[in-house]
C-alpha cells in the first residue's frame, strides 16, 4: 500500500482535486435506467436479489453491477436501502432470494476467509473487544491472510503500518480503542479494513464522526486506492462529496435503483425532486467541476 495523502496533515477541500472532476463522458448506465450492461466484466453485483430483516423487505429483484476499478459512490434518503445492498454485496445479509455473484460465482458458494481476501468491509456502526488496543485491532484485518501454514510475518507488519499510518491513527497504536473519541475509532475502523489489503472496498458512510477535514482526507485516501486499482463501494449521505469523489453514482429511493451513471448523469435537479424531494440548483463545483446541489 502506497499511498501519498495522509488524515496527519488533512488536505482541505478540493486541494486533491479527484479523478472524476469535470468528467462529462458516458457512465456505465444512463440516468434513469438500469440494464445489466455490465455484467460481464463486473467482479462483484447482484442478480434480482430479495433482501430483507425479519417480515420487512428492503428491496425486491434488485440487480445490480459493480463497475470494475470504478469509485461506486451509493445515494439515496434514509431507510430507503442503501446499507442493506452494501450488507448483500457483502455476505453479511443472505438474500432470500436471487444471488449475490462474485468474480462470476454466487459468493454464498465461497468459504469466509475467500470472500474476506477479496471484498473488505468497513460497516456502518463496530464494537470493539472491551480493552483491545488500536495496533492489535487493526492486526486483525490480516486474519483473512492467516492459515495453519502461513503465519504472522513481515509483510503483515508492514500492512498494519501503513494502514495505521495513512489513517493518522500510528500515534494510538497503544490505546484501548474504547477510550478514543468517535472520530478516532471510526479511522481505527477505517485502518483494519485498509489493512485487508483487499481489491475491493464497501463502506457504510466511512465519514461518520468525523471533522470535515478527516472526511475529506479519508475521501482523499479512498480515492488514491481507487486511482491504484482498488473498487471502491461506499454509502455517502453528503451529495457534493458523492459527485465530487465518484466516478459511479447509484441513487436509491424505497429499495429500488432510481437513476445510475456518472455524477453529471444522475446528480441532476430532476433526480433531486424524484429521490429527495428538494428543489435545489445543481451547478458546476468551482473547484473540480462536478456537479454541486444548492437546495433553494
Amino acid at each position: 500500500m502506497t499511498i501519498k495523502s495522509t488524515p496527519d496533515s488533512p488536505t482541505t477541500a478540493g486541494s486533491d482535486v479527484p479523478h472524476n472532476a469535470g468528467a462529462d463522458g458516458a457512465g456505465t448506465h444512463s440516468a434513469g435506467t438500469h440494464e445489466a450492461g455490465t455484467a460481464l466484466v463486473s467482479r462483484l453485483g447482484a442478480e434480482h436479489v430479495k433482501l430483507a430483516y425479519g417480515d420487512r423487505v428492503v428491496s425486491d429483484n434488485l440487480t445490480v453491477h459493480i463497475p470494475p476499478g470504478s469509485f461506486t459512490v451509493i445515494i439515496g434518503p434514509n431507510a430507503c436501502g442503501k446499507s442493506t445492498l452494501l450488507r448483500g454485496l457483502s455476505r453479511l445479509l443472505k438474500p432470500r432470494g436471487g444471488e449475490v455473484v462474485l468474480d462470476g460465482k454466487a459468493i454464498s458458494t465461497y468459504r469466509t476467509k475467500e470472500v474476506a481476501r477479496i471484498v473488505g468491509l468497513l460497516p456502518q456502526s463496530s464494537t470493539a473487544p472491551e480493552g483491545i488496543t488500536v495496533a492489535d485491532l487493526v492486526a486483525r484485518g490480516r486474519y483473512p491472510h492467516q492459515g495453519l501454514i502461513r503465519q504472522w510475518s513481515h509483510d503483515d507488519e508492514m500492512a498494519v503500518n501503513d494502514a495505521m499510518e495513512v489513517t493518522g491513527v500510528s500515534d494510538l497504536r497503544n490505546a484501548p480503542v474504547d477510550q478514543l473519541s468517535g472520530g478516532q475509532r471510526q479511522r481505527v475502523w477505517t485502518a483494519m479494513a485498509l489493512a485487508q489489503q483487499t481489491p475491493i472496498l464497501l463502506l457504510d458512510e466511512p465519514t461518520t464522526y468525523l471533522d470535515i477535514s478527516h472526511q475529506y482526507s479519508l475521501l482523499n485516501l479512498f480515492a488514491a486506492l481507487n486511482r491504484q486499482g482498488t473498487t471502491i463501494v461506499a454509502v455517502l449521505h453528503d451529495l457534493n462529496q458523492a459527485a465530487r469523489y465518484a466516478t459511479h453514482l447509484i441513487a436509491m429511493k424505497q429499495g429500488r435503483i432510481v437513476a445510475e451513471g456518472t455524477p453529471r448523469e444522475v446528480v441532476t435537479e430532476q433526480t433531486m425532486r424524484e429521490v429527495f424531494d428538494v428543489d435545489a440548483l445543481v451547478m458546476d463545483d468551482p473547484i473540480t467541476g462536478t456537479p454541486m446541489v444548492v437546495p433553494r
